[in-house]
């Protein structure tokens, strides 16, 4: 079992109300969303300029 503690926080600090998990997760969801679309777009481009040359 594990005794670290996360980033950032204390033993002392109140643990995280459901609405604040809840908008660290759309980040979370956000960010992944972005980065995939993200890769693919840079891997059509790719394949685009692969398939030109």
């Amino acid at each position: 079992m594990s005794t670290t503690q996360p980033v950032g926080r204390t033993s002392a600090a109140p643990p995280l109300r459901v609405r604040d998990q809840a908008r660290e997760a759309a980040t979370l969801v956000l960010f992944s969303a972005a980065t995939a679309t993200g890769l693919a777009l840079a891997l059509l481009l790719l394949a685009r300029l692969g398939h030109q040359g």
